[in-house]
């Protein structure tokens, strides 16, 4: 009995210690390396564990790398991986560009896949251009008329401009610049609208793609709208703005001319003040000079007829005066 308990402990313990051993050793990776033909040793992939490496991160790119006559070796693949790298998207780009007759060395793949861009996608664009259309442009021609252009460019990835070279931001901004200069020294919008293909080469020629990552291979406009008359525009505010400008002028010319006028006024009202001023001392230099015997009581009521005399002739005059105005207005109309 207790050798039966001895041998299932011994059974038991045994497969707990290949479990462990098959856990921390890929045998099964190690195999398929070997049926690839791919020499990687045991203590490589045990090394690989200890480094806290994952041997089928390494090896099935290695085999894979192997199968297309790609001469990597572990040692390149394991160090792409520990600085961060994809390395089964590295070798995927040299193989695409291996078929593809694109010249690209590992070392090169490896920088721009830790340059942040996508190797891959960069290789298959090489082979494959894409057309990346731009938002709508909005310019203005030399008369004033707004177009609205949407264009369409066509470009291939640089391979040797991937790191450090500029993105497709970079490369729409310069076409929508470029678009908006040769709009703008058009003399007329209809220059435009008859041949747009202009606009397109002079874009072209500027050479935009310098810096970038990508080779412009053509610039096409997609749609040409016609939107604002922008001059005419701009003319009208700017006579609304003269025109609310000499309003103001004119309000300021008016109030100046109110405020003129009431000190008119006051003068009028002082003049005024000092007649009846005047005309209050008459009387008493009057009384004065009887007093002094300067004016005799005869030449005091002569002139006093002669006020009474001038009093009446006013009032006659104003009494027929006031008849012609009543004349006239009661006079029948022919």
């Amino acid at each position: 009995m207790t050798a039966l308990i001895t041998t299932a402990i011994l059974i038991i313990l045994v497969l707990i210690i290949l479990m462990v051993i098959f856990t921390f050793i890929p045998v099964g990776l190690w195999i398929s390396a070997l049926a690839a033909g791919v020499n990687v040793g045991i203590f490589t992939l045990i090394g690989m564990r200890l480094r806290r490496v994952i041997p089928s991160r390494i090896v099935n790119p290695l085999i894979k790398a192997h199968k297309a006559g790609l001469g990597l070796t572990v040692s390149q693949l394991e160090a792409h991986y520990l600085a961060g790298g994809n390395v089964d998207k590295v070798v995927n780009a040299l193989i695409a560009a291996e078929r593809a007759a694109i010249p690209l060395k590992f070392e090169r793949a490896a920088a721009i896949d830790l340059a942040g861009r996508d190797v891959l996608e960069a290789v298959q664009m090489s082979v494959n251009p894409r057309v990346i259309e731009t938002p709508i442009v909005s310019a203005v021609a030399q008369n004033g008329i707004e177009l609205k252009v949407k264009a369409r460019v066509t470009v291939r990835a640089n391979i040797d401009r991937l790191v450090g070279g500029a993105g497709e931001e970079t490369i729409i901004a310069r076409v929508g610049e470029g678009i908006v200069t040769s709009i703008g020294s058009a003399v007329s919008h209809a220059d435009v609208l008859e041949n747009p293909d202009v606009v397109s080469q002079t874009v072209l020629n500027k050479g935009l793609d310098s810096g970038t990552a990508f080779e412009i291979l053509s610039i096409d406009i997609a749609d040409v709208d016609v939107g604002k008359n922008i001059g005419a525009q701009l003319q009208t505010d700017q006579a609304e703005a003269d025109k609310r400008i000499a309003q103001a002028k004119a309000e300021e010319r008016r109030a100046m001319a109110v405020a003129r006028e009431q000190e008119m006024l006051a003068k009028v009202q002082e003049m005024r003040a000092k007649v009846v001023e005047a005309e209050a001392e008459v009387p008493k230099a009057l009384a004065t000079a009887l007093r002094e015997g300067r004016l005799g009581v005869m030449d005091y009521y002569a002139l006093q007829n002669i006020i009474a005399d001038t009093r009446m002739r006013d009032n006659i005059a104003t009494t027929a005066k006031g008849d012609d105005q009543e004349d006239k207005k009661t006079e029948p109309k022919k």
